[in-house]
């Protein structure tokens, strides 16, 4: 007997209301974005007329969630970032100095004195006088070499201990550059997200390509230059002690120092420690503030592992200058009047407002291993993502149009029935993305319109077996149920391994072909549910009312 139970309608309503309410938002898209807006800003404190104007533009108890658009879409800044993995392996050979040197320098009886040539061509190179001791001098450096920590290179150490003729060379091991570059590139991929979440842009794209280059896209940017910006300053923090300073360019800075320019002495270089006290790897916050004089400053505060270093040596060398570097610039040189304790303090210098607060961000979002060069760059105006959806929204229609047409000629009453269904489809399809805040992007309409198509393929097959079933003289009631019934196996056949295509397309694919594969996958999940209830659901109801005696599908 053709019916649905009593609960089952309910159920298959209340799904559609639900994919409806989720859906609508996404028809005031302005209006709700401004919404959302506003209440995240008033959340996080702000206040403001117009904040308070634009969240009650939106009734709260209705959904708020929309479809984020994606680049191609919403306009916006495109980078491909490429990292120059090799210079992380120097850094790695000037933070081993320390412990070469303290070891050394304890056995100094046994293997004679020793001095650093420096670091060329990866390598750390140390001369000694008496070329005899190389054995003894190797094995005391050997010893400082730690195992690396990779499932793939049990047994390796981190550093490789050699020598030729008087030189003891240090060098990192394969197997520890193979781990180093991996956890750069993870390190810089987590640094680059931070940074971008801090200033508040919508599902940027930031995704890893090859060994060595990342992709950023962030839609709604104004210019590749303004991410550029953003992610391309390193924003390395440092504190070194002061051996002095000087105004020519041309002198040496000696074995174990370095030279670098001040930012607000013109002329003024400063020869510092190579070594620093503390980094901004041990900063755990830092916000922008206001100096002594009401000049815009930032205000930081380390973990205490580096609060204790810092409070440390600010007690041990009182009287002493102490400056604070910025990406290998002295941003301040200040003299320590007393102890630090508790490892917080204020970098001031000539920042404009706006620049302490982008300093703040940088530096509490972390410190890039190295600096990025950007081999390619695309800013997408939004009057071509305009375009891209008048595009995409005009092969909807068309696509809509043919489809709603073809089935009402072929099918009449039952075609009527399957086009009402196909328009739940359609927004069903907007409020899932909506639930789960995907990005649609141009593949991702493409994936709707197919959908579209893919989604009366369902209803036909059901009408053909319904119109197959009327030929045997069996009763309007028993064909429909024999049609709905006989056509599921090939329904569900066909969509399931459409459905496996669109997660490999996920799993293995990236950007838009992932968008595709959303569309596609939400498409046919919806398609499936308004093909065998929906359009069932509205037959019965009509059927019960109407009771025909002949069908004419």
């Amino acid at each position: 007997m053709l019916q649905i139970d009593l609960w089952k309608r309910i159920a298959i309503i209340l799904t559609i209301v639900a994919g409806l309410l989720l859906a609508v938002p996404n028809a005031f898209y302005p209006r709700v974005e401004a919404h959302n807006d506003a209440v995240l800003a008033l959340e996080g404190g702000a206040t403001g007329a117009g904040l308070e104007e634009n969240a009650a533009q939106w009734p709260a108890f209705l959904p708020s969630g929309l479809v984020n658009l994606g680049l191609d879409l919403r306009g916006g800044a495109h980078l491909l970032a490429e990292l120059p993995l090799e210079d992380v392996y120097e850094k790695r050979l000037v933070g081993f100095w320390p412990s070469v040197l303290d070891a050394m320098r304890a056995e100094r009886a046994t293997i004679g004195t020793f001095r650093r040539i420096g670091i060329e061509d990866g390598e750390l190179r140390i001369r000694l006088s008496d070329a005899s001791k190389m054995d003894r001098a190797i094995e005391i450096v050997s010893a400082l070499a730690r195992p690396v920590v990779s499932l793939s290179t049990v047994g390796a150490t981190d550093f490789e201990v050699t020598s030729r003729n008087d030189l003891l060379i240090v060098s990192m091991s394969e197997a520890e550059r193979l781990a180093t570059d991996e956890r750069t590139m993870l390190q810089s991929l987590e640094i680059i997200r931070r940074r971008i979440d801090e200033v508040g842009t919508r599902e940027p794209t930031i995704q890893r390509q090859g060994t060595n280059r990342i992709l950023i896209q962030v839609p709604g940017l104004g210019s590749a230059q303004e991410l550029k910006d953003l992610i391309g300053t390193t924003a390395q923090l440092s504190f070194h002690p002061v051996v002095g300073r000087t105004s020519n360019t041309n002198d040496r800075a000696g074995v174990g120092n370095v030279i670098f320019p001040s930012i607000d002495e013109e002329g003024v270089f400063y020869v510092l420690e190579e070594n620093p006290v503390v980094t901004g790897e041990e900063l755990v916050d830092s916000q922008p503030s206001f100096d002594q004089n009401g000049g815009p400053a930032v205000s930081f505060r380390f973990n205490s592992a580096g609060g204790a270093k810092f409070g440390r040596y600010t007690a041990e060398n009182v009287g002493q200058l102490f400056a604070i570097v910025l990406d290998e610039e002295v941003i301040s040189a200040p003299r320590i009047n007393e102890a630090i304790p508790g490892g917080s303090g204020i970098i001031s210098g000539n920042f404009s407002l706006e620049q302490s607060t982008q300093l703040a961000v940088l530096l509490r979002a972390g410190a890039l291993p190295v600096e990025p060069t950007f081999v390619e760059e695309r800013t997408i105006g939004p009057q071509l993502g305009q375009d891209s959806i008048d595009a995409g929204r005009i092969a909807c229609i068309v696509a809509f149009s043919g489809v709603l047409v073809f089935m009402v000629l072929s099918y009449g009453t039952f075609g009527l029935f399957a086009n009402l269904a196909l328009i739940v489809n359609v927004a069903m399809i907007f409020g899932l993305l909506s639930m789960i805040g995907a990005t649609l992007t141009l593949p991702g309409i493409a994936g709707i319109v197919l959908t579209i198509g893919m989604a009366v393929d369902a209803n036909v097959l059901i009408f053909e077996r319904i119109r197959e079933e009327l030929k045997s003289a069996k009763g309007p009631a028993r064909a429909i149920e024999l049609g709905y019934e006989k056509a599921l196996s090939a329904i569900l056949d066909a969509n399931i391994t459409t459905f496996i295509t669109a997660v490999i397309l996920f799993v293995m694919g990236s950007g838009p072909v992932r968008g595709f594969a959303i569309t596609l996958g939400l498409g046919i999940l919806t398609s499936v549910f308004t093909a065998i209830f929906v359009t069932r659901l509205i037959v019965v109801i009509w059927f019960e009312r109407r009771r025909p005696k002949t069908l004419e599908v």
